[in-house]
């Protein structure tokens, strides 16, 4: 009896295994482990376009992208920093992180090595050249200079390409330790001869390198995407796709692309010589200034300092034919609202546009977020709350998104045509104003807050790189 009880508890017990085994062999997925976790872990470089720290935290082209992402997923993101190329495929190979967001290159080796998403952007690898230096027209020139890239970079691989099919005389230098900005700082201070970016690093970087010009585009068009490491569960990157496509109808890549280099082109190589020359000779004077009215008004010093410059060069005597005064060219309405007696005092004049900024900003609807808002603020400081109210309605009854300025902006020049603003509350207006002076202050601010970073004080200094460490001299096939 016994016996028989023993035989049936032990079929059960090994019937309750077996269904046990069954069903805790069905694992999550990859994407229900990451929700599970809280996390995901992104691996990227530290660089002007794609991960860097500024003075609100975070930011970047490719952080702000995969903080969307993580959004997606709700989840929070990790951030891994690679220090080169070659540790981002090591980190996605041995499963330490789950997609890599660094700029990269879909190549036909690079896919040997991971799986690419749906490509975000596209751009072309392009030779930089010193300008009244060596200028290289063509390929074959590469070749008379000292050339120097990233190393396991798609630069690389380009030049390996030329080297054995048109070139074979090519001969360069290449390190893991060198990124764009350091490579362009070689080229500006005459180190070497030639380097070779992608469009997006050029663009971004030109206007703290005003001595340095493209001498022809090395390559066609190719596209950026994540990677993501090969692997059976296909999860995480068919959620990367989707997220994408998303991006791509709702208008985020739009947006994010606005925010990270829609304001590049604003400074050309005469302009950016003389902000460079400008901010040597008079910021110096008043810096201290700028700042004691961004802490009493919760703004960033050299935002401020961006707009002065924008509209007087940071001459406290500016004037103009519309008799706006001063550093801050104020009118002379809105001084005596702001308790300002004297424009051409350059601590009155600064004070006053710090709080008329900040007045415009409050002012603005709830529903216009950061960094847009700040981007509105100062489009109405230059054109009028009303105006630029005006703009934001055009937007909307034109499908735009009035509370983002990458809509508001292709509408406030509308306001100078009759068929459009005959039917606004404003009226006319130089629409086309405001735009030029956002984007110029955004463009001025980014190379004052480059040239506000002790660490990154590379722009306008001596040369103090030199070619040691691991770099390689790749010698000719002849």
């Amino acid at each position: 009896m016994l016996q028989g009880r023993f035989r049936l508890i032990t079929k059960m017990m090994l019937a309750l295994i077996c269904v046990l085994a069954i069903t805790g062999s069905v694992r999550p997925n990859f994407v229900e482990q990451i929700r599970s976790q809280g996390e995901i872990v992104m691996v990227t470089r530290n660089s002007p376009t794609t991960y860097f720290e500024d003075n609100v935290g975070p930011t970047g082209y490719e952080f702000e992208l995969a903080k969307a992402f993580a959004d997606y997923l709700d989840v929070r993101l990790v951030v891994k920093q690679a220090d080169n190329l070659a540790d981002i495929f090591t980190a996605l190979d041995n499963n330490e992180v789950a997609f890599a967001a660094a700029g990269l290159t879909i190549t036909k080796e690079r896919n040997r090595w991971a799986r690419f998403s749906t490509p975000y952007m596209n751009v072309t690898q392009q030779v930089i050249y010193r300008r009244g230096g060596m200028r290289p027209k063509q390929t074959f020139d590469l070749a008379r200079g000292q050339l120097v890239v990233t190393s396991d970079s798609s630069h690389a691989a380009r030049l390996r390409d030329l080297q054995k099919t048109e070139v074979p005389e090519l001969t360069w230098s290449e390190s893991p330790e060198f990124e764009a900005v350091e490579l362009m700082q070689m080229v500006a201070t005459g180190e070497v001869d030639f380097t070779v970016v992608d469009s997006n690093e050029f663009d971004t970087l030109q206007a703290y390198f005003p001595n340095l010009a493209i001498a022809f585009d090395l390559t066609g068009a190719e596209s950026l995407a994540w990677a993501f490491p090969h692997s059976r569960d296909d999860s995480l990157f068919n959620a990367a796709q989707v997220f994408f496509n998303n991006a791509h109808a709702t208008g985020l890549l739009s947006e994010v692309r606005e925010r990270f280099y829609g304001h590049l082109n604003q400074l050309d190589y005469v302009g950016a010589k003389r902000f460079r020359r400008q901010t040597e000779k008079h910021l110096h004077k008043y810096d201290e200034l700028f700042q004691k009215a961004a802490e009493e008004n919760d703004l960033d010093w050299r935002l401020l300092a961006a707009m002065s410059y924008q509209e007087s060069h940071w001459n406290p005597r500016a004037k103009s034919f519309t008799g706006v005064r001063g550093m801050m060219m104020l009118t002379r309405r809105t001084a005596k609202e702001l308790g300002v007696r004297n424009r051409l005092d350059p601590e009155q004049s600064i004070n006053g546009g710090a709080s008329y900024l900040v007045k415009l900003r409050k002012r603005l609807p709830e529903s216009i977020q950061e960094p847009d808002r700040t981007w509105m603020a100062l489009a109405a400081y230059n054109v009028g709350y009303g105006h630029l109210t005006d703009a934001r309605i055009l937007t909307e009854k034109h499908g735009g998104d009035k509370n983002l300025w990458l809509d508001v902006k292709d509408h406030l020049p509308l306001l100078a045509q009759k068929r459009y603003y005959k039917n606004t509350k404003h009226g006319f207006a130089r629409g086309k104003e405001p735009v030029g002076y956002v984007q110029n202050i955004r463009r001025y601010y980014d190379v004052l807050v480059w040239n506000d970073q002790p660490d990154l004080d590379l722009a306008f200094e001596a040369a103090n790189i030199q070619l040691t460490g691991e770099v390689r001299v790749i010698p000719p096939l002849l």
